[in-house]
């Protein structure tokens, strides 16, 4: 491999890959529905400007029944009212999960969690955002 060609991560550690694999499988089966899932790994996705998981977010969200509209407002879904208090409090702990800042004030941003999910949920979401954001500093790494 020459000094500007990407990473081969699957060919050079095929174990840690597939460990990366078998943790983001393990996330997905704690009760988060799928189209929750695909807008918290679209706006992570976002945030770090990853464009291939942007992408293919999107076209999996859409994929799975998820509105042009919705998606196309992701991006300032606190903005707009295209998304239930579940979603929204889904999409500030990504954000605040994906966009480490000491003054986020996490206690009242598990408080909203809590009025819409289950520590099981809120433990599988948190897992799902650390999850995309492996995966967007990996695709990121390959640009």
């Amino acid at each position: 491999m020459n000094a500007t060609s990407a990473p081969r991560y699957e060919q050079e550690t095929p174990d840690i890959i597939k460990a990366f694999t078998d943790a983001q499988a393990a996330v997905g089966g704690h009760g988060l529905e799928p189209l929750l899932r695909h807008l918290v790994m679209l706006r992570a996705s976002q945030i770090n400007r990853c464009g291939f998981c942007v992408q293919m977010h999107t076209r999996e969200a859409r994929a799975d029944g998820e509105s042009d509209e919705r998606l196309d407002r992701v991006i300032v879904w606190d903005q707009v009212r295209d998304f239930s208090e579940r979603e929204k409090a889904a999409l500030a702990w990504t954000e605040a999960l994906t966009v480490l800042d000491h003054h986020s004030d996490l206690g009242a941003l598990r408080a909203r969690l809590r009025e819409h999910f289950s520590e099981e949920e809120i433990a599988a979401l948190s897992g799902l955002i650390a999850m995309i954001n492996l995966w967007n500093r990996i695709g990121i790494s390959r640009h």
